[in-house]
């Protein structure tokens, strides 16, 4: 009876520890069964899973709370069969579109119809869009959609970001902000730095008993230098007038080929000094509603950074041409230089930022700005060739 029992417990606890197992149930102490030894790799296999499952438990926990505390409305779907469902929603998302956290599609749809209805349409597909949503009858706000969609270990996930545009764009301005601010405090820095030194060392000699002619010089020196550096931030505070003081365009009917041609006999001069052949491929003609001399001001900056460009070729060109598309005029300049390095792509239009020792880094700004004030805008290109292009885009 005894050896009957033991046999009967002995398969119960395997039996017991096998279904644990197969149904992910770790909540069972094997410990004080140590006594059967011919267990212990199952005990060890049963022990090994549940440190994991309970990893896997933490892992999930951290991974929701900081999914929980980003401020942009993320749903997760997960699909079963033939059918999508709520596999996670954020508690922005929860909150900012009053939707429960509900786990079926079809629950979702009754909520946000506009967003569910542009999934569906692109039958869950990556998308990058945006949308109109209203919230409660309360005013149609704007959002920017992006989703994406992965397998992982044959589960197929959609996942759905979707981000105001005011916080888009305040985080735009707010990097904008700082961008500026590196540069314009850098730029103050490397005058006042100097000048600062400058007058300490002035102070010094001005305590002397004599000075001697020696000092007499350095004193000279000293003086020019400060108002070198101080002539140069003039200019720099005058440069930022220009920028936050741009007068509202005065448009007026021009032909688009008397732009052109006004902004060649300008700069003629130049492309002849530097050797530039200028290719005019545009072969046709349309009247333009513009500020010419904001525009003929965009234009003359353009090929003036072309000409910085193609300082170090030997075969010189550059390439105009012009496009129409849907009410819009397009204007491509381009040049067969060494290109804009990747690495400062984004800084071209930051203002003051230049790689020319003689610039004064606010002509491609001020360009953009004036682009901006004609309901227009200034875009950098690359070609086939990594080669620098810029388009004019002016609506008419």
């Amino acid at each position: 009876m005894e050896m009957y029992f033991y046999l009967k417990n002995a398969f119960s606890l395997y039996d017991k520890t096998i279904a644990s197992i197969l149904r992910n149930d770790f909540t069972s102490d094997f410990s004080r069964h140590k006594s059967y030894k011919n267990y212990t790799d199952l005990f060890h296999l049963y022990e090994n899973l549940k440190n994991k499952q309970n990893d896997e438990v933490s892992k999930d926990i951290v991974y929701r709370s900081i999914l929980n505390t980003i401020g942009t409305g993320i749903i997760i779907l997960q699909k079963e069969e033939n059918e999508w469902n709520v596999f996670m929603m954020n508690d922005y998302f929860s909150k900012h579109f009053d939707v429960p956290k509900v786990t079926k599609w079809k629950y979702l749809k009754n909520q946000l119809p506009s967003l569910c209805k542009i999934i569906e349409e692109q039958d869950f597909q990556e998308i990058k869009t945006s949308l109109e949503i209203r919230v409660n009858e309360q005013d149609t706000q704007t959002f920017v959609m992006q989703t994406s969609r992965s397998a992982i270990y044959n589960q197929d996930y959609f996942i759905v970001l979707l981000d105001s545009i005011q916080n888009v764009i305040e985080k735009k301005e707010k990097e904008a902000w700082i961008n500026l601010m590196k540069v314009i405090s850098h730029e103050l820095l490397n005058s006042i730095t100097p000048i600062r030194s400058l007058s300490q060392n002035l102070q010094d000699l001005m305590q002397q008993e004599t000075i001697s002619t020696e000092d007499l010089d350095d004193m000279k020196s000293s003086i020019a230098a400060m108002l070198r550096r101080s002539d140069h931030l003039q200019q720099f505070v005058e440069s930022y007038r220009k920028l936050a003081m741009l007068p509202s365009p005065k448009k007026e009917k021009i032909q688009l080929s008397q732009l052109i041609e006004n902004s060649f006999q300008i700069m003629m001069p130049m492309f002849k000094k530097e050797q530039i052949e200028i290719i005019n491929t545009i072969s046709f003609d349309r009247w333009l509603h513009i500020d010419q001399q904001q525009m003929e001001q965009v234009m003359i900056n353009l090929l003036t950074n072309c000409i910085y460009a193609l300082k170090d070729t030997v075969k010189k060109q550059i390439i105009i041409s012009a496009d129409v598309k849907e009410k819009r005029t397009l204007i491509r300049i381009e040049d067969n230089g060494n290109g804009i390095e990747k690495e400062i792509e984004n800084k071209i239009f930051l203002p003051f930022f230049t790689t020319r020792k003689e610039g004064a880094g606010i002509g491609l700004t001020l360009s953009k700005s004036i682009m901006e004030a004609h309901g227009g805008y200034l875009a950098y290109r690359k070609n086939e060739d990594d080669k620098t292009a810029f388009v004019i885009c002016m609506v008419d």
